[in-house]
């Protein structure tokens, strides 16, 4: 693990096709490195979450190239390697487990990012109807010790809902993926696989809630 963070710290300086292009093979094996290491943590998780059993490495991990089209920033490569873990792939619209591995900035992610509005819409009644459980989820010690709540967040209640009720505040969320940052040390002492498996292993009754509205919800 330490030879890909080696690879990522420099790529983040190097951010050009002609270093990418002439250290293609430290590429080749850090990708390499990385996949063999979502591979055991998709074993790790199918023992105890169904949905993740069958799931290829190669549906879940994404591609290093970015896509500049419609950036500023024309950086052509990430530098980080991710993967989304869940039932479908990477482009899943299921709750499942991201495995991010960046020099610095490392973290592990669960439920649903980004979904589109009918499944946002839909995500949101189920969670205002069920503001008790949901914030249970969250508050859990186990969960809350390593998992908080990240991303973009309306500045008011979106309507139908009201402003002023226990759930209010959690449906501004525009999705809804609790974050675990992980420190660099994680991955060079002891066995990361295992505790990769066991920090993600927390996010399977969150997932379990997001998935029973994407179920009721006709998705796949």
């Amino acid at each position: 693990m330490k030879e890909l963070f080696r690879f990522l710290k420099e790529l983040d300086q190097n951010n050009n096709r002609e270093w990418f292009n002439a250290n293609k093979e430290w590429y080749l094996k850090s990708k390499a490195t990385y996949e063999s290491f979502v591979g055991e943590i998709i074993n790790g998780l199918s023992s105890f979450d169904p949905e993740i059993a069958g799931v290829q490495v190669k549906e879940t991990v994404f591609r290093i190239y970015r896509d500049v089209r419609f950036s500023a920033d024309k950086s052509p490569y990430k530098t980080h390697m991710g993967a989304f873990i869940a039932r479908g792939g990477k482009m899943s619209a299921r709750g499942g487990y991201y495995v991010h591995i960046e020099p610095g900035r490392s973290l592990f992610a669960g439920g649903i990012w980004c979904p589109d509005a009918t499944l946002l819409k839909a995500l949101r009644q189920d969670v205002f109807a069920n503001v008790d459980e949901f914030t249970a989820l969250l508050n859990d010690p186990k969960f809350s010790r390593h998992f908080t709540m990240d991303g973009e967040k309306l500045k008011k209640v979106p309507a139908p809902f009201p402003k002023d009720e226990p759930g209010s505040e959690w449906v501004k969320y525009k999705s809804y993926t609790p974050v675990s940052m992980i420190p660099d040390d994680f991955y060079f002492s002891g066995d990361p696989v295992k505790k990769s498996i066991e920090r993600l292993k927390l996010l399977l009754p969150f997932n379990k809630f997001l998935n029973f509205t994407v179920d009721e919800s006709g998705r796949k």
